[in-house]
Parts: C-alpha cells; structure tokens; sequence
C-alpha cells in the first residue's frame, strides 16, 4: 500500500512539475507574441497614397480588424486579385489607424470603410475577410457591422481560414455551409450549430458566400472567386505566376481532412519548453512581394520557436509589390541583436539593393538568409518550410506544413535534427530532476522518520 501510494505521489509530482512549467513557457511566448501589437506606431498616415480607382472594375476590400488580422489571409489574397489586373484592390479598415498582421507586419488601410463605400456609390463587389480574433467587442463591433451591411447578393463574401468564425459571427452563414481551418472545426461545430461545417473540401461556394479551410486553401477559394467572375485563363495564369503546385483543387476542393494527431505535439511543447526562441528579422522593401512577405512571417513566426521583427531602412512606409503601405516596427540604425536577417523575394537582390547595403554596412551581424532569390521558380512557402527544417527540425517543419493546409509536401526537401532537443529534453529533464528533489526529500523525511519509529 506505501509503495503505491509513493508510486502515486511521484506520479503527481512529475506531471504538477512538467505540467507547469511547460504552462508557464506557453504564457510567456503568448505574451511575446501578442507584445509586437502594442507597440506605439503613427496615429494616422493620411497622406499616404492608394492604388489608382477605376470605376470601371469590380472593387475588392480586403479587411483589417483595429486589433490583429492573421497575416496569410490578408496579404496572400490582397496580391492575388491585384494580379489580375482586372480589380480595384484596396485594404480598408474601420479608421486609418496602422493595423497589425500576426507575426508583427503593421499596414496602413488604404481607406475607411465609410470611405470605401463614397468612393465606390455602393460599396465592395467582393470582401475578403481574413481571420480577426474577437479580443474586444468594440473595438470589433465596426468590422461585424460593415460586413453585415454589404451581405447583399450583389457582393461576394470570401473568408480565408478561420475567417469563416468571423463570417458566422455576422449571422451570415446560419443554414449554409463552410469550411474553416482543420484545428477549429470542432470548436466552431458546437458554437456555431446552425452552420454546415465541411472538414473535406478546400473550399466551400454557397451562393455569394465562398469559404476556405486551413490557410493556403484561402489560394483555391480566391482563384475559385477570380475564375468565376474573370474566366479560368486568368486564373490559371495567376495561379502559374505564383508557382502554385495545388491548382487541382481549384476545380475540385475535395480533400482528406487533416485531425490533429499525436505528432502535433511538436507545436505544443515548442510554444512550452523551445526557451531559447531565435530573433529573426524581416526586411521591409519598396517592390516587396506580399506572398513573399507571408511565407517568412507565418512559416517561422508560428511555429512556436521563432520570434519574426520586421525592420526597414527609415521610418517610412514601404510599399510593397501591389500597393500596400506598410510599417517596419524597428529601422536598421535601432534594430535588436537579431539571430537571422531574412530577405524575402526572387527579386530583393535588384529592388532592395540600397536596403541590403546599408544592413551590412550598419546592421548587425545576423545571419543572413535570401530566401527565395535562389529558387524564383518555386512556391514561396517551399524554401521557408525547408530552412525551418534546417533552423529547428523536421518534425517543425512539417507540423508548419498541416497548419498551413499545406498538400504539396512531397516536392519539399526536409533536412535536419528529426525533431527538437530542446523541447523534448528540457521537460524529461525538468521532470527528472523534480523526481530527484522528490527522492531526496522522501529518503530525508520520510523514510528516516519511519524507520525511527
């Protein structure tokens, strides 16, 4: 009977111990994570310009929340219909105010909602809507309102990923069906009853309502939307400009759901026990390709082991490939010992020329990374997952790779430690040792005072 119960209590000890401190690790890279949203940035950017309006094309909106908009599911459709040609694309947000992306991005909205709908007499042909957590209610009480006041027949509406929670907050999507991202499903199947959640398909059309699973399936929605409203040719040149290995799905969304398994476990204990995060920065540049930009923020940034920054040369807005204003939170003269200076695009070397000499002559000693000039002729996700694999582990890599719905992982060439030491040792070790203190403490209190009496 002691001995089970000595079993027991060692047994609690061990899973108290790991338990928390495995907690604690969580909190504390939430908090930096969320800490790159609260940092002061300019009021108000009114001067800046917008894309060029032209009447005479359909409009696109792409959303941006007061808090924090998920940076994939903004930029990466943002880019795509702009490559078209054939829209007028713009970012609007309920105030200028600089909004934030996920992973520390900050864009200046082109216009105000209200502003949005004066310009065009009638408001958006088409609303992206990315995915915007509902921190505070006022603050995002505007975004539900705007949405709900276009939800007319006349307008497309496109959520990306978990966008579609957004969608259902409106109301919009009782008594039709959708798809979100494979890890909320479940969550939104008991919030949200009265919608049909899809987990097979890519992508899910009912009627003027358009909505994606998982993150790069947010691609085969909005080239569902662009050959639907533009022909197939024009989106199956886009699709061809960006390198996209997945354009099946476009025409039939039909997929193998992913679940989460006991693989996925590599997530957590990176966000608990990865304590020596690596600092990497992100180059902001005029001409930057906005999927680009994503792949470096959302492949490394959320993999639970990467804190991303994003730094420029001045305090100016960068505008980037399609138009988009955005900020840099640190200038090259100001920015924090970094452990890595990533340089996105197949194309920085020639656009940001100026930029990368003065990171080398007043930067610091970071390593450096050109992450897609070697490679013009891939996806841009495809060399970010294969030096996450290289940075941390395989095992990262590919848990990078199911988060992002990501199906063309067999063109991807995976190379490293087959997962992380760091986040698999320190809680056995943590564990160990509180097993030890534990036998220590048994032998010295406990066992002595027995055998005394």
């Amino acid at each position: 009977m002691k001995k089970l119960l000595r079993f027991i209590v060692y047994t609690c000890v061990f899973v108290l111990v790991v338990g928390g401190t495995g907690a604690i690790g969580s909190l504390r890279t939430m908090q930096e994570a969320m800490s790159v949203y609260d940092k002061p940035a300019p009021a108000s950017l009114q001067s800046l310009q917008a894309p060029a309006y032209d009447s005479k094309k359909p409009t696109v909106a792409v959303i941006l929340a007061n808090e924090v908009t998920e940076v994939f599911d903004f930029l990466v459709p943002y880019e795509m219909f702009s490559m078209t040609g054939s829209y007028n694309v713009f970012a609007a947000a309920p105030d200028k105010n600089i909004k934030s992306l996920t992973g520390g991005l900050d864009v200046a909205p082109h216009y105000t909602f209200d502003e949005l709908d004066k310009l065009t007499g009638k408001g958006p042909d088409i609303i992206v809507i990315p995915f915007m957590p509902i921190l505070d209610e006022a603050k995002y009480k505007p975004v539900r309102d705007w949405i709900r006041k276009h939800s007319g027949k006349e307008t497309t509406l496109l959520s990306i990923c978990n966008g579609a929670e957004n969608l259902a907050d409106t109301g919009l999507l009782k008594g039709k069906s959708a798809a979100t991202h494979w890890g909320d499903i479940g969550r939104l199947e008991k919030k949200y009853t009265e919608v049909s959640w899809k987990r097979d398909q890519r992508y899910v059309a009912d009627g003027n309502l358009v909505s994606s699973a998982g993150l790069t399936s947010g691609i085969d929605a909005t080239l569902y939307v662009i050959s639907r409203q533009m022909g197939e040719p024009t989106a199956a040149k886009v699709a061809k400009e960006m390198n996209y290995p997945s354009y099946k799905f476009v025409q039939h969304p039909q997929m193998e759901p992913f679940t989460a398994g006991l693989s996925d476990i590599v997530y957590v204990l990176n966000n608990a026990f990865q304590w020596s995060k690596k600092k990497t920065g992100v180059l902001l540049y005029n001409g930057a390709d906005e999927l680009m930009l994503s792949s470096a923020f959302d492949t490394y940034g959320a993999s639970g082991t990467t804190t991303t920054i994003t730094v420029s040369s001045n305090r100016e807005p960068v505008v980037t490939r399609y138009g988009l204003n955005v900020v840099a939170r640190y200038q090259i003269a100001n920015a924090p010992k970094l452990d890595k200076m990533i340089f996105v695009g197949s194309d920085v070397k020639t656009l940001a020329v100026g930029d990368i000499r003065n990171w080398n002559e007043n930067g610091g000693k970071a390593e450096q990374l050109y992450l897609h000039s070697d490679s013009p002729e891939r996806f841009a996700m495809d060399p970010a997952f294969e030096d996450l694999a290289k940075q941390e582990d395989i095992r990262t890599a590919k848990f990078a790779a199911k988060r992002l719905e990501y199906r063309a992982t067999s063109q991807l060439k995976l190379e490293g430690a087959p997962f992380s030491y760091e986040a698999f040792g320190i809680p056995i070790g943590v564990g160990l040792l509180s097993l030890f203190v534990l036998y220590l403490a048994d032998r010295r209190f406990v066992r002595r005072k027995t055998v005394s009496t």
